[in-house]
């Protein structure tokens, strides 16, 4: 295993699946590799939670989204994420360990079907920079 790591996204994508497919041996099966992201994207949830009811750093105060405006440069100023205040850095911290274990997880899934998560995220992004605001989600 090499200690040197090239920061580009390109190469960081592509160490990553290289270090998860050396490390992997537990949960190597694609039945354990999709529950285990299932569960992170449950521990993810859970951790957004928990910075609003235990932590209180974050609330969220939803209600309707209001898509009347004309022009998407007026949605964008007035479609709200609904929330308040900023995660604090101990809650930042459980998000950023949740989020490694998902990402984890995501890099041997594409290792168990052959896929190259840099492709996949560089094919993403330009889906979105062609299609701007036709490929809205």
């Amino acid at each position: 295993m090499s200690n040197n790591i090239n920061t580009d996204t390109n190469s960081l994508c592509e160490n990553l699946q290289e270090q998860v497919s050396q490390v992997l041996i537990r949960h190597k099966s694609i039945l354990d590799i999709t529950t285990k992201l299932d569960e992170y994207n449950a521990r993810i949830n859970r951790a957004v939670a928990k910075s609003v009811t235990s932590c209180g750093c974050i609330s969220i105060n939803a209600s309707k989204q209001d898509f009347s405006n004309d022009s998407f440069e007026e949605m964008l100023d007035t479609v709200k994420d609904h929330l308040e205040g900023n995660v604090c850095n101990s809650c930042k911290e459980v998000l950023n360990g949740e989020i490694g274990s998902y990402l984890f997880y995501l890099a041997a899934l594409c290792n168990s079907l052959d896929l190259n998560l840099n492709e996949i995220l560089k094919s993403e992004y330009n889906t979105i920079k062609t299609l701007g605001v036709f490929s809205l989600k």
